[in-house]
C-alpha cells in the first residue's frame, strides 16, 4: 500500500468507531489465479466507502464474498459482527445488496415486487406494507409505484433495485455500480438517495465515476491486482495525503533550496508567478512549524493551503505506480 496516501481512516460520521465490515486478509484463488491477495479494511457504522479499482482489480469478488454468493479461499469476512461463513444467515438478514445489474422482474408492478422481495427478505406480513410504502418514499417511486418494472426509464429501475436493497432496513448496504449508464440528471437523483440512505446505515459503494465517489463518500478504499494500493478519508487523499502544501510569497526566494532547506521540507516546486509547491514530511506538527518560518522569514508569506487534487488524479497515481515494472 502507497503509505503516503493513507489517511487516517476515520470517516466523518463515524463518530461511534463501531466496525461494521472487518475484511481481514481475504484471499481467492481460481485455479491458478489469485484474484484476491490478502486484503483488510474496515467500515465503521455511518460511514459510506467508496471501494474502487480498475477492472480485474477484485472489487466484485470481495462483494461476492460479503454477500455470501461465493466462499474465500482463505482470511475472514465479518459484517454486523457476524462471520459470513460460520452465520451466512444472519450476515444476509442484515445487508441490502444492490447488484449492477438489479436484479428485477419486468412483467411485475412496482408494489408487487417489492411486496415480493420483502417476504423473501423475511420481513413479516403485519409489516410488508409500510416496509414497501417506507422504501417508495426514500427511493422516490411514488408517482411509478403502481407501473410496470419493464416500462420504468433506467433511473426509474435503479431506483426500485435500491428499494429492493432496503427493503427489510438492513444495517449494511453493498452497491455495486449504481450509477452506470444513467445520464448526469439520474445520476444526481441516486447520489442524494445513497447519501440520504447512508444517514441512517453503513454503505460500501463500488463505482467507475469518480466523482460521484468524491461527491458521496467519507473514505475510499483502491484496491489492484487483489490487493489494497491506498486507503484513507477523502480529504486527506485529495490533499495528496496531507503532505504537499502551496505555499504564496510576495518575495519568492531565487534558489529553490532556500524553502528545500527548511525544517520538515523534502522538495519546493515552484509552480507559477509567487506559488511554490512544498512536500513535506508526514508529520502532523510539520505545517505548523512551516507556516512559522515562512512567516518569519524574508519572503513574505501571503498564503499556504493544502494542495487539493482529484479523486480521478490519485486513482490513476495509485494504480500506475503498482502496475510499473520493477
Amino acid at each position: 500500500m502507497d503509505a503516503s496516501l493513507t489517511g487516517p481512516g476515520e470517516g466523518r460520521r463515524a463518530g461511534s468507531r463501531v466496525p461494521m465490515i472487518e475484511i481481514r486478509d481475504l484471499r481467492k484463488v481460481y485455479g491458478q489465479h489469485e484474484a484476491l491477495r490478502g486484503i483488510s479494511f474496515t467500515v465503521y457504522r455511518g460511514e459510506i466507502l467508496g471501494f474502487l479499482g480498475p477492472n480485474g482489480a477484485g472489487k466484485s469478488t470481495t462483494m461476492k464474498i460479503m454477500t455470501g454468493l461465493t466462499p474465500p479461499t482463505a482470511g475472514s469476512a465479518r459484517l454486523a459482527g457476524y462471520d459470513v461463513l460460520d452465520e451466512p444467515l444472519e450476515v444476509r438478514r442484515r445487508i441490502g445488496y444492490l447488484p449492477e445489474v438489479p436484479p428485477l422482474y419486468p412483467e411485475m408492478v412496482v408494489t408487487d415486487y417489492l411486496s415480493f422481495a420483502a417476504e423473501i427478505r423475511g420481513v413479516p406480513r403485519s409489516r410488508r406494507r409500510a416496509a414497501i410504502d417506507a422504501a417508495v418514499e426514500r427511493c422516490g417511486l411514488g408517482e411509478v409505484r403502481k407501473r410496470l418494472v419493464g416500462n420504468l426509464s433506467k433511473g426509474y429501475r435503479q431506483r426500485v433495485g435500491l428499494a429492493q436493497a432496503v427493503i427489510h432496513d438492513p444495517e449494511i448496504l453493498i452497491l455495486d455500480e449504481p450509477t452506470v449508464g444513467l445520464d448526469p440528471t439520474q445520476v444526481i437523483e441516486i447520489r442524494s438517495i445513497v447519501r440520504e440512505i447512508g444517514r441512517e446505515r453503513t454503505v460500501i459503494l463500488s463505482s467507475h465515476i469518480l466523482p460521484e465517489v468524491q461527491a458521496t463518500c467519507h473514505r475510499v478504499v483502491i484496491i489492484n491486482r487483489g490487493a489494497v494500493v491506498a486507503e484513507g478519508d477523502i480529504e486527506t487523499l485529495l490533499s495528496r495525503g496531507g503532505r504537499s502544501v502551496v505555499a504564496r510569497l510576495r518575495r519568492p526566494p531565487a534558489d529553490p533550496g532556500e524553502l528545500a532547506g527548511l525544517p520538515g521540507v523534502e522538495q519546493a516546486v515552484p509552480l507559477e508567478a509567487d506559488r511554490w509547491r512544498l512536500v513535506v514530511e508526514p508529520d502532523p506538527d510539520t505545517r505548523e512549524r512551516l507556516v512559522r518560518e515562512l512567516a518569519t522569514g524574508p519572503w513574505g508569506l501571503l498564503e499556504v493551503m493544502p494542495e487539493m487534487t482529484t479523486l480521478e488524479e490519485v486513482f490513476r497515481e495509485v494504480v500506475l505506480k503498482e502496475e510499473a515494472p520493477r
